[in-house]
């Protein structure tokens, strides 16, 4: 069992096929193809299950997958010694962010280590916290913004920042732009948020739930709507209220298209974490996006702009 075929077992779960995971590797089909039947006769059982027109991991590839992603990071690692000897704080950092996390503060963070280091590539791509995790883990990306910590022994996981939910309503609301005691005087609203049963939604999607039932409140009248950005674009529309975090909205804010309730009984903040591979090998570039990011303030709701 090699490198190359393990980066092979990689390419074919990650792509979720023979013929994607031959272009991402810029292979033939039957060299892909070849070079997984070697490994599986080698470990003695298919690796992969077919399910329609895709692969899926078998009992066995399942086994293998964390020991593969163990050797391809570590491989990752050397070349990115290597490279980092001469190349300082140039070179490429790839990252990975919850998508609502890639807001005007991110951005700026990251165009102030630009301006610092013109020669630094930071190539970023949005994912969910679970994923975010994963791509951290397998060494896809050296570096990922996640919510809450992950409690994986692989990880190195460190807080960062905490970003304050808000009721947020549409500009015309009768309560935009005010102040009021309780949240249970917003119980009678219509509250949009994320599908519970969704595995892949943020963690943070049952808050608003949760804090009515702290307060008494059983049951509100709510819509599932899997998308931060279309639960923003509907209570523009008037259509409900959701419990969202101030830095997703701030363009909203500033265009008056959306407003803040504020809430005397409502704190809650959701920790935004910087995850790394634990162990990992963090060149000249890596440590000045960390930098950056760890001292770079997410918003909060106190100071958020609330008037209409």
């Amino acid at each position: 069992m090699d490198s190359e075929a393990l980066e092979t077992f990689l390419a074919v779960h990650r792509q979720g096929g023979v013929s994607a995971a031959a272009n991402a590797l810029s292979r033939t089909q039957s060299a892909i193809s070849r070079r997984l039947a070697l490994l599986e006769r080698e470990v003695g059982a298919p690796l992969f299950e077919r399910i329609g027109r895709g692969l899926v991991l078998s009992e066995v590839g399942a086994a293998l997958l964390p020991y593969a992603e163990r050797v391809a990071a570590a491989i990752g690692d050397a070349k990115a010694a290597v490279q980092s000897a001469s190349a300082g704080t140039t070179g490429v950092v790839q990252m990975a962010a919850v998508g609502t996390l890639a807001n005007a503060v991110l951005t700026g963070a990251l165009k102030r280590v630009k301006a610092a280091h013109p020669g630094l590539d930071v190539r970023l791509q949005t994912a969910t916290s679970a994923e975010v995790s994963a791509k951290v883990r397998s060494g896809e990306v050296t570096v990922g913004l996640r919510y809450f910590e992950d409690a994986s022994p692989d990880l190195d996981c460190r807080v960062v920042q905490h970003e304050r939910l808000v009721v947020t309503c549409a500009a015309d609301h009768r309560f935009a732009g005010k102040r009021i005691k309780s949240l249970v005087q917003l119980a009678q609203e219509r509250w949009l948020a994320f599908p519970l049963p969704e595995r892949r939604t943020e963690a943070f999607a049952a808050s608003v739930f949760a804090q009515f039932l702290t307060r008494g409140v059983d049951r509100i009248d709510w819509v599932a709507i899997d998308g931060l950005t279309a639960q923003k674009r509907l209570v523009e529309a008037g259509f409900g209220l959701a419990l969202l975090q101030a830095g997703a909205i701030e363009d909203e804010l500033s265009q008056r298209s959306l407003a803040l309730i504020r809430v005397d009984d409502l704190d809650v903040t959701i920790p935004v974490t910087r995850v790394l591979r634990r162990g990992s090998y963090l060149s000249g570039g890596t440590q000045a996006v960390l930098k950056e990011l760890e001292r770079t303030k997410v918003p909060s709701a106190r100071t958020t702009r609330t008037s209409r």
